[in-house]
C-alpha cells in the first residue's frame, strides 16, 4: 500500500538528500527489483502519493478502509504500508486503533529519496516485507533501519540520520537481520483488537477537532482562548512540561475551555516516560502517550457514530 513520502521522493541529482519533492514514485515502481518473501506474492495498491507532513484525516480514512478490506481477504498474508517519515507514528497510531489486525500491518519508509546515490527505502521495503511475511506476525508495526517497532511506542527522534526513529524506554518489538526476524518478545505480547472499528467510523469531515497547545515558560493564555472562541475544536491536548505539568496562565484557559465544554487531555513533552496520576490532578493524563498520539486517542474517544 503506498502513500508517499520520501521513499516515493524524487531529487534532481543523485548527490541531493534534501532537495527533494517527497511523492513523486508509484509504489509499484518502489517494488521493482526487491524480491518476494518465499512463496508469496506481492499486490500494489496506491492509496494516495503525497508528503506525510500534508497527512489527513480523510487520507487516514482510506488508508484504513483499504488496509481493513485486505487484512479481511484470507487469502493476504500481511500488508506494508510505504509512508513518510515525519507523521508515520500518528498514522501507525490511528491505525492500531482502529483495525482488526490479527495479521501484520507494517508502516516502513526511508530518510533518503528514491534517487540518492544511497537509497535507504529498498533495504527498509525488503525488511517490512520480510516482518509481514513472519510465522505468527501480527498487529501494526513500523520497521526502519533493520529495526522492529511497536505502532505504540515507535517515535520519529532525528531529523536527519537513518536510524532515525526510537521506541523509547521499552526498546523495540525486535530486529530484521538478513531477512530473518529477531524478536525481543513474543509475537502473542502485540496488541491487535481496535478500540474501534474503522467501518464504524463516520465521514472525516465529520471527525472532531482536537488541537495541541504547547506548555512552556513565559506562556499565556491566548492559544487556548482563541481555540475556543473558533466554536470549532472539541478537545485540546496539552503538551505539559515533566511530569504533566500545566503552565498557570494555561491551566486558567484550560478551565474556561472547559466550562465551554471542550474536553481537556495530558501528556508530557518529555521525550521518555509516562504521565504519572497524582491525587487532586486536574486534568486526565494520556499516560505514555506523546502529544502527537495523545490527539488521536482523544479525537476517538470523542467520536461520533457513523
Amino acid at each position: 500500500m503506498g502513500t508517499g513520502g520520501t521513499i516515493a521522493g524524487k531529487a534532481a541529482s543523485a548527490g541531493d538528500n534534501l532537495g527533494y519533492v517527497a511523492g513523486q514514485v508509484e509504489v509499484g515502481a518502489l517494488l521493482a527489483g526487491v524480491p518476494a518473501p518465499a512463496g508469496l506474492t506481492l499486490v500494489a495498491e496506491q492509496v494516495c502519493n503525497i508528503d506525510s507532513k500534508d497527512m489527513s484525516h480523510a487520507h487516514w480514512h482510506a488508508l484504513a478502509l483499504r488496509c481493513q478490506h485486505w487484512l479481511d481477504d484470507p487469502s493476504v498474508r500481511g500488508i506494508v504500508v510505504t509512508h513518510g517519515t515525519d507523521t508515520l507514528e500518528e498514522t501507525a497510531f490511528f491505525l492500531a486503533q482502529v483495525l482488526q489486525a490479527d495479521k501484520p500491518v507494517v508502516l516502513t519508509c526511508a530518510m533518503r529519496p528514491a534517487t540518492s546515490a544511497a537509497p535507504d527505502g529498498p533495504q527498509n521495503l525488503q525488511d517490512a516485507l520480510a516482518v509481514a511475511a513472519a510465522r505468527d506476525a501480527r498487529g501494526v508495526l513500523a520497521v526502519c533501519a533493520g529495526t522492529v517497532h511497536l505502532a505504540r511506542a515507535v517515535r520519529k527522534v532525528h531529523t536527519y540520520r537513518l536510524d532515525a526513529f526510537s521506541s523509547g524506554e521499552g526498546g523495540p518489538l525486535g530486529y530484521v537481520e538478513e531477512g530473518r526476524v529477531r524478536l525481543t518478545r513474543p509475537w502473542a505480547t502485540v496488541p491487535w483488537i481496535p478500540r474501534l472499528r474503522v467501518r464504524a467510523l463516520p465521514a472525516a469531515d465529520r471527525w472532531p477537532s482536537v488541537q495541541i497547545v504547547a506548555c512552556h515558560a513565559g506562556a499565556d493564555a491566548v492559544v487556548v482562548d482563541a481555540l475556543v472562541q473558533t466554536g470549532r475544536v472539541q478537545g485540546l491536548v496539552v503538551a505539559a512540561t515533566g511530569n504533566g505539568t500545566v503552565h498557570e496562565a494555561v491551566d486558567a484557559a484550560l478551565v474556561r475551555a472547559q466550562q465551554a465544554g471542550l474536553a481537556v487531555l495530558r501528556a508530557t513533552r518529555c521525550a521518555d516516560g509516562a504521565v504519572l496520576a497524582s491525587d487532586g490532578a486536574r486534568w486526565p493524563d494520556a499516560f505514555d502517550l506523546s502529544p502527537v498520539k495523545a490527539r488521536i486517542a482523544l479525537m476517538l474517544r470523542l467520536m461520533p457514530e457513523a
